[in-house]
Formats: structure tokens, C-alpha cells, sequence
């Protein structure tokens, strides 16, 4: 397999309004709105850290399938609303400025910063959506 690159490119993340989630993603952690796309009554968008121009953080409806029952929407919908979808870890070079750039920004905190058994420092918060974001800060070994 030497010689094969295989890298992450993109994830997805489910919101319920894609302006409060923009406020969020770009405002608050700094992101660049990279594409803005709506198909059928649906809106995806494509932010991204400065930092890492070749990973894609997609915006998506709670569920993104035109197809889907009404019943399959509400459900999606409903897991979103209680928090109950996957959320992202992200990295950070300094967890507590992080934290209070969060906070002071009125994000809702699930977690303070704290060093954690498996080697690092990390925080967590809700986005507008409820997904669950954890921000982790490796520790030196």
C-alpha cells in the first residue's frame, strides 16, 4: 500500500438552520465559508479552518435525502434536537483561550477544560444545532 495517500476531505455535520450554525462555525471559531449549495429545499454548507484548506466541514439538514418520508425527517430531526448525533473533535494549540473564546461567545458549555487520562486537555460545547464539539489540546508527554 506504500505510495497510496488516502487523507480526510470532508465530514458532515447535521444542523437545523444554517444561519445560526454559519454565526457559529464562521463568526465564533473563525471557519471560511467555502461553498454555499441549495438542491430541493435543502441547504449544504461547506466551511473550513484556514488552517487546513484541504478538510470540509459540510452543513447538512438533519437529513439529507430527498427521498426520505416524512416520518424518517422527523425522527432525524428530533435525535438532533436531543443531542443524540455524533459530534467532531477538533484540535487546538491552547485549550482554555479556546474555552473562554467560546463561552464569552455565549456557546453552550458541557465541559470545562480538563486534562484527560488519555493525553489530552479538552473542553466541549454545544453548537446551534446541539451536535456536541469537543476541542482537545494534546498534552506533552
Amino acid at each position: 500500500m506504500r505510495g497510496m495517500s488516502i487523507e480526510l476531505a470532508q465530514c458532515f455535520i447535521a444542523v437545523d438552520d444554517h444561519d445560526k450554525a454559519l454565526a457559529f462555525y464562521r463568526d465564533v471559531l473563525g471557519f471560511e465559508v467555502r461553498n454555499d449549495v441549495a438542491f430541493e429545499g435543502m441547504r449544504w454548507v461547506t466551511v473550513g479552518s484556514p488552517d487546513q484548506p484541504g478538510v470540509e466541514i459540510v452543513l447538512e439538514p438533519p437529513l439529507a435525502d430527498p427521498g426520505a418520508s416524512e416520518d424518517d425527517r422527523r425522527a432525524a430531526a428530533e435525535l438532533l434536537a436531543k443531542g443524540l448525533l455524533r459530534g467532531v473533535i477538533f484540535r487546538t494549540d491552547d485549550c482554555d483561550a479556546t474555552f473562554e473564546r467560546l463561552r464569552t461567545a455565549g456557546a453552550e458549555v458541557l465541559q470545562e477544560p480538563a486534562d484527560q487520562p488519555y493525553g489530552v486537555r479538552d473542553c466541549a460545547f454545544r453548537d446551534p444545532a446541539g451536535n456536541m464539539l469537543r476541542f482537545n489540546q494534546p498534552r506533552p508527554r
